[in-house]
């Protein structure tokens, strides 16, 4: 049996959109990609500054993976953003809603480090607790990304679930070191 690929037939599927060119999408990925590379490189700084600082001799969660990890796993991260970003885009869905939750995403991406890094010297257990609370939006704004990108494209929803993953535990390690630092 054919699949039904009719909008009027299935009202919570996207209507099919025509395809921007070859030269289009090309610039687009490759603006979504500078939009990462900036995303990561704002949340690298407060990282590189500090980690061998106040970090260094922080209490850490036993289940605390190696430095070299981290780096790995943000890079396929902020490469899967960006490529679920492009493919909602090139079918014309990154707009209103979608588009601030993708760009608050980034926001807050770049932000937690800030807060969790960057604050801790001037505000100490306080910085960490709102370092929480920005990991808490950002994963609040990925579950709403896979929500919206998923029926756009499937492909897309399914790049963003390792981010949520990773946010989530993530977000138990800040919050055992707000426990405990």
């Amino acid at each position: 049996m054919p699949a039904n690929d009719d909008p009027q037939d299935n009202p919570g599927a996207p209507a099919p959109q025509q395809l921007p060119g070859r030269g289009q999408q090309a610039l687009a990925l490759t603006g979504f990609f500078s939009l990462s590379v900036a995303a990561w490189a704002a949340a690298s700084v407060p990282i590189i500054l500090h980690s061998s600082g106040w970090f260094a001799v922080s209490v850490k969660a036993p289940w605390m993976p190696p430095g070299w990890m981290f780096r790995s796993m943000w890079m396929l991260l902020y490469v899967a953003v960006a490529v679920a970003a492009w493919l909602v885009w090139r079918k014309g869905f990154l707009t209103g809603g979608t588009l601030a939750g993708y760009l608050i995403q980034l926001v807050l991406n770049a932000a937690w480090p800030l807060a969790f890094f960057g604050l801790f010297p001037l505000f100490g257990a306080a910085a960490l607790w709102t370092a929480f609370l920005v990991i808490g939006g950002l994963g609040i704004s990925v579950a709403f990304l896979i929500l919206r990108f998923g029926p756009v494209s499937p492909a897309a929803g399914l790049l963003m679930l390792p981010y949520l993953s990773w946010v989530v535990f993530s977000s138990s390690l800040n919050l055992y070191s707000a426990i405990h630092n």
